[in-house]
């Protein structure tokens, strides 16, 4: 009986012992169907059209393979306005718009402060590896989750999650609140990768010996187009009067010498304004893969790419430009570079890769004014004045605006409630004023923001971006093609699809071959990216996953 005892105490304690094993097993096995990294790639001013117009002229490994092996949502579009890097980044990774996530700008007045902020600014933190006086930096303006924090949470802090961008912004907002780390690049005189010690104290080696290499410092060389210049057809001529250039060359056209334009050009600033920044942050982001091991076990990494130079050029050159062209053309190469990286360091179908940007551009308007298009250029002091000239001969009162900026006007409502006026109505005396002013299309009041739920059209737009906190008493938008900007060069920020239509490609593991022109939304990605994990959505999505885009 004792020989029996000890043969089931035997049996039992292998069983026990083993049975960690078997769930560790079971838990492997059930990582192993999810994708062991998933890239963020997002193009800062890139108009969907720029995938048709250049398709030709692309490799067959990099935008191409991804429209053709993967798919490509041919309809996809921002629905809020307005259309800046900082909105539109917050809103790809949150699965929603300004109204919840509260990035209402790249910079907006702050209400409370009294003071203009930057969408990432906060002194709470400092700079690591860089003396740069604007890197004090955080997420912390952010107000919800993003996939990426999702993920965080679902894996219980084990997978790792980074962003890198030349922009600040373009960095931490898509690596969310809880990422390991989120890099990006401070030019001038230093040309380095840096972060903020809200996520470490010090740089971690591989970018401290990739900030000493050599890395970045080769590209001050010439920029010169890829391919002969005459067969980039589906551009404008290079020399024309609707390009700014650097300063130093008189015209801005090819060459560019960019160590001797470099002097006059910020140092290592005038690298954004080329298509090697992209180059730059592709090296930095393969340096990444390596440094911190990504996608080498089967807990899903993240490393969000954005990249920022497309957005300096396009504001300096326009979307006809022969720059802009070879940018992509240039680009295309990087975004080959990478897949075949993950190919052979993740392994070709364990990654997950999607591709939009953060908004559009629409044509120089003096180019198009020059084909009789409709289009035109707003004057800020003239509206000042104007609005400012109304308001004392309404109201005998000359200080009851605070700001105007992101096509918003800032009421001091302490002034106007010292004055017993009532706020509604000066809100709705000042939108009947200025919709009868030039270029102004359309103007709301915060009130009817408020009262009002619009279902469609450049109103439900206004209303997406409105957040009720940190928007403005006044809500405006300009005639299509109008902008407030220089006769030279582009810019973005409206509801016009000009500046909403976006590519959105998904790519790799978990994605099915195809295309679509049914309508998409910039708030769809997210909870997409979130259904192919299993995770939660991010907590204030109001996106929906593209079910016939998962396999």
């Amino acid at each position: 009986m004792q020989h029996y005892f000890t043969y089931l105490l035997t049996i039992t304690l292998t069983i026990l012992s083993f049975s960690p094993i078997i769930g560790q097993t079971a838990s492997t096995e059930n990582s192993k169907i999810q994708p062991k990294l998933v890239v963020g790639i997002v193009v800062d001013q890139m108009r969907y059209d720029y995938l048709t117009r250049f398709y030709d002229k692309f490799s067959d490994g990099g935008f191409k393979r991804m429209m053709n092996d993967g798919y490509d949502c041919k309809n996809n579009h921002y629905n809020f306005i307005p259309t800046f890097t900082a909105p539109g980044h917050a809103s790809i990774y949150t699965g929603t718009t300004p109204k919840y996530h509260g990035i209402i700008g790249n910079n907006w007045y702050d209400k409370v402060e009294k003071k203009s902020v930057y969408c990432v600014n906060d002194d709470s933190f400092k700079p690591v590896g860089t003396e740069d006086k604007y890197s004090y930096v955080s997420p912390r303006r952010m107000l919800v989750s993003t996939v990426t924090d999702q993920l965080k949470l679902h894996t219980q802090q084990q997978s790792k999650v980074i962003g890198i961008a030349m922009k600040d912004r373009g960095a931490v907002l898509p690596a969310g609140h809880s990422a390991n780390a989120a890099y990006w690049f401070v030019g001038k005189g230093e040309g380095n990768w840096v972060s903020s010690d809200y996520y470490m104290s010090e740089l971690p080696k591989w970018v401290q010996d990739f900030n000493t290499s050599e890395a970045v410092e080769k590209y001050l060389n010439t920029w010169n187009t890829l391919y002969d210049i005459n067969t980039y057809t589906e551009s404008g001529p290079d020399l024309n009067n609707f390009e700014k250039g650097f300063k130093g060359k008189e015209t801005a056209t090819f060459p560019y010498d960019l160590k001797t334009l470099s002097k006059d050009n910020g140092s290592f600033d005038i690298l954004k304004e080329t298509p090697f920044g992209n180059s730059i942050t592709t090296d930095f982001a393969l340096a990444t893969m390596k440094g911190e091991q990504l996608g080498k076990d089967y807990v899903t990494d993240f490393l969000t790419i954005s990249y920022s130079s497309p957005d300096y050029i396009g504001h300096n050159f326009g979307v006809d430009a022969k720059e802009i062209q070879d940018t992509y053309l240039r680009l295309d190469l990087d975004i080959e570079r990478l897949l075949n990286y993950f190919d052979s360091e993740v392994g070709e179908g364990n990654y997950t890769v999607f591709l939009t940007a953060d908004h559009a551009a629409v044509h120089v308007p003096a180019f198009l004014e020059s084909l009789k298009i409709p289009s035109g250029y707003f004057d800020n002091k003239t509206f000042k004045a104007q609005l400012d000239a109304f308001l004392i001969k309404k109201y005998a009162a000359s200080d009851l605006v605070e700001d105007i900026g992101n096509f918003q006007i800032f009421l001091n409502r302490q002034r106007i409630a010292q004055l017993n006026f009532n706020l509604h109505e000066v809100q709705q005396s000042i939108v009947d004023e200025i919709i009868a002013y030039d270029f102004i299309e359309r103007a709301y009041s915060a009130h009817t923001m408020h009262n009002t739920s619009f279902n469609d059209g450049i109103e439900l737009l206004l209303q997406n971006g409105y957040h009720q906190k940190r928007s403005g008493d006044v809500l405006m938008s300009f005639n299509a093609a109008v902008i407030s900007y220089s006769r030279k060069g582009t810019t973005h920020g409206s509801g016009y699809l000009y500046d909403t239509h976006v590519p959105l490609l998904f790519f790799g593991k978990g994605i099915k071959k195809g295309s679509t022109f049914q309508k998409t939304n910039i708030t769809d990605i997210a909870p997409t990216i979130s259904a192919l994990l299993g995770i939660s959505f991010p907590n204030a999505s109001i996106g929906v996953p593209l079910e016939f885009v998962l396999d």
